[in-house]
């Protein structure tokens, strides 16, 4: 069959041209016309942001969309805010990016069996998808958990990734528990063999800066995983 890694990235490439939510593509352009004072010197990606990672990954991190100064002004997922910032440090404190940080796309940064995407991969007004967005983004994500052969564990960060995940299990033949898996922080459901979802809050600046989630709550989603 087809090389699944160069598939990747041609699913990629199809992704930064989609144009399928008008009012995503409008808003993702008009934020990196507009910018932030503080990235006055940036050229904003303004685009739908590709997913980041390792092809041959075992784990997945699904997030809810690009923030419109973050990941839409770098061009790489969860860089570039508050957010990433978390991301990314516990990843490499459990072994899965080389960096710490990650500020741009071109910073060298790479990660070891992890991948991660989001249910949306532009920027959202208010952080906030319509569910006919998160339905025309749908197939991506479909396509990419199929390309991703080795991938054992999803951690969904936040409860619409969580249900967008959810919501493909009939797509992909997965075995839902009965009663229905229920969002919280770090749960985990066993899909089918060998393969199961991770819970997370997600780590935005509102879950952040309220103590919702903290960076030890946050890392013992990693710790077992």
């Amino acid at each position: 069959g087809r090389n699944p890694q160069q598939s990747l990235v041609e699913l990629q490439n199809e992704i930064i041209r989609c144009v399928k939510c008008p009012r995503l593509i409008n808003h993702c352009r008009e934020v990196a016309t507009i910018k932030r004072r503080m990235y006055m010197e940036w050229v904003y990606w303004g685009k739908p942001v590709p997913s980041f990672g390792d092809p041959n990954a075992q784990i997945m991190l699904l997030g809810l969309a690009p923030a419109a100064h973050g990941a839409n002004r770098t061009g790489r997922m969860f860089t570039g805010d508050r957010s990433g910032d978390w991301v990314y440090r516990t990843l490499h404190k459990y072994g899965y990016a080389k960096h710490r940080y990650s500020h741009s796309r071109c910073d060298q940064q790479k990660l070891h069996n992890v991948y991660i995407t989001g249910a949306v991969h532009c920027a959202p007004p208010l952080n906030k998808p319509t569910n006919m967005e998160l339905s025309n983004c749908k197939p991506y994500l479909i396509r990419e958990l199929k390309l991703l052969k080795r991938l054992k564990v999803i951690i969904a960060l936040g409860g619409i990734a969580f249900k967008t995940y959810l919501g493909l299990a009939s797509d992909l033949d997965l075995y839902l528990p009965s009663p229905r898996p229920r969002f919280g922080h770090n749960l985990r459901y066993q899909l089918g063999e060998g393969k199961w979802l991770v819970t997370s809050y997600h780590p935005s600046q509102q879950n952040t800066q309220t103590g919702r989630l903290t960076e030890e709550m946050f890392g013992q989603v990693f710790q077992t995983t």
